[in-house]
């Protein structure tokens, strides 16, 4: 039920929106343009739903690139940027090698970064998670799962982005001096393909492995996969990041240690009304660091229930 809510929402939300009306062409465009395609992002969607809803002044627009490419990416920013978008959002692809790309749509509209920050940029603030601590809280689950020690390997999308670096940089804090070790981490490029032929190729290679890491939110049912075909589920620790529908069930059958969850909905809500805000002149949300971050959550056995039941009700709005 919750993948069919999920599935269906950006037809929903584009009806909501009215795209492509006469109205819609009268106001200005606030704009989300995220890293790649994945249902996470849906999530953050809705949340920019709810905004829309109290931002009447404005045209809220969710933007996919066709490909997890940064030059794509900077693309779809010009586009929105010459069709007169009066702010942008965006999850940066490649944040260290993106700077003056992003600098170039900064210095033509409002530039806010969510997800994966470029703090090197002339962005005026970041508004999502701290990376850093979500990795923390993963070498947490880690510890917990593994008390006596063990080789792992994690899984990513785009290793240069920061939210990719941060996290595995809070594991590697977390498990230091502990007999864990992450020993390898893949990149995929957020090919779902790739994602999981790179699971199947550490299991070929390294039959001692006791833990797998997804540290994107479609990495985790890729692991989760890979290792029920294997018959390995109940053999090898799974730890995950995000909420997508097949990890929260893995979370609930116990076959998942647990999975570190971030808020994106409250970026897509907060984020689109404090960029309105600001363009109206009132700065006062942001603060002096241009930092505004918004706590994960660790979800385990014991609390997934609860939690699938308020993802369903805030898909719903």
């Amino acid at each position: 039920m919750q993948r069919l809510l999920v599935a269906g929402l950006s037809v929903a939300f584009a009806a909501a929106l009215g795209f492509g009306s006469a109205n819609a062409a009268d106001k200005k465009v606030l704009a989300f343009v995220v890293n790649g395609a994945s249902d996470f992002w849906k999530i953050a969607e809705a949340g920019v739903k709810k905004a829309q809803g109290e931002l009447p002044k404005y045209d809220l627009q969710f933007k996919y690139p066709e490909q997890a490419a940064a030059a794509v990416q900077q693309r779809v920013m010009e586009d929105l940027v010459a069709a007169g978008a009066a702010g942008i959002m965006v999850s940066s692809v490649d944040p260290k090698n993106q700077t003056a790309q992003l600098d170039k749509v900064a210095s033509q509209t409002v530039l806010f970064t969510t997800d994966s920050d470029a703090p090197q940029s002339k962005r005026v603030a970041y508004i999502g998670s701290s990376n850093t601590d979500l990795g923390k809280e993963a070498g947490k689950l880690m510890l917990k799962a593994l008390p006596n020690g063990g080789k792992c390997v994690g899984f990513v999308g785009l290793p240069g982005a920061d939210n990719a670096r941060e996290r595995i940089e809070g594991v590697k804090e977390t498990i230091k001096g502990s007999k864990i070790e992450l020993v390898d981490v893949r990149g995929d490029e957020i090919d779902q393909t790739r994602a999981k032929r790179n699971v199947e190729d550490i299991l070929a290679a390294m039959p001692d492995v006791s833990c797998l890491v997804g540290f994107y939110s479609y990495n985790t049912p890729r692991i989760y996969e890979v290792l029920k075909e294997a018959g390995k589920l109940d053999k090898i620790k799974i730890i995950g990041f995000d909420e997508d529908p097949i990890t929260l069930g893995g979370v609930k059958e116990g076959k998942i240690v647990g999975t570190v969850v971030q808020q994106p909905f409250e970026w897509g809500y907060q984020g689109m009304k404090l960029m309105a805000k600001y363009i109206e002149g009132d700065k006062s949300g942001i603060p002096a660091n241009g930092i505004i971050i918004v706590p994960g959550k660790v979800i385990e056995q014991s609390n997934v229930d609860d939690f699938m039941g308020q993802m369903k009700q805030m898909l719903r709005k």
